[in-house]
């Protein structure tokens, strides 16, 4: 799993993973301080820092490559990594490599996707699972879930995340073979 951030989803996904039958088999981050490095360790869930500083991003991404097939993963969870990854990583893990994302996509691709949906007036958001492709958020769907607007902004963040840990599971799982792959 590829992560940056606090690790809500890392943890979700990893917990339901072992309930189900299967392993987080390594936590790939790429920033020294994210608090996603203390729930995998927590966890029991081998971690690696991998640095862009000073280099390419697809010498990084060959190290992230390197270190997954060594850990023999069969599928590339993105959680809050927030970074776009190259095409020669893309193409690598193509139908094995997934995000989810806080809208219903394609609305609202990209970073601080719920505060503009919700400065925006929307009645309705949500959740998207989808595979990664080369764009921003553009990848083909697999799964969404509708939210509807709250009462403010903080509320309404809140439902969305849980939105996310609960269809996230079930479309990682489903694409496992562990549960079905849908919304609701």
């Amino acid at each position: 799993m590829l992560a940056s951030g606090n690790g809500g989803n890392f943890e979700a996904l990893t917990l339901a993973a072992r309930g189900a039958g299967h392993e987080t088999t390594l936590l790939i981050c790429d920033k020294p301080n994210a608090p996603v490095l203390q729930r995998a360790a927590r966890l029991g869930v081998p971690s690696l820092l991998v640095s862009y500083a000073g280099r390419s991003r697809a010498e990084a991404e060959a190290d992230i490559a390197a270190a997954l097939e060594e850990r023999g993963a069969d599928l590339v969870a993105l959680a809050g990594y927030m970074r776009l990854l190259g095409p020669a990583f893309v193409r690598r893990y193509a139908g094995r490599l997934v995000n989810v994302h806080p809208s219903l996509l394609p609305a609202w691709p990209g970073m601080d996707a719920i505060r503009r949906a919700y400065d925006a007036g929307e009645r309705t958001l949500g959740v998207s699972v989808h595979f990664v492709d080369e764009g921003m958020d553009t990848g083909a769907l697999i799964a969404q879930h509708s939210v509807p607007r709250l009462e403010s902004l903080a509320a309404t963040e809140e439902a969305v995340h849980r939105a996310e840990h609960e269809l996230y599971v079930r479309a990682v799982l489903g694409l496992l073979g562990g549960a079905p792959v849908s919304g609701r």
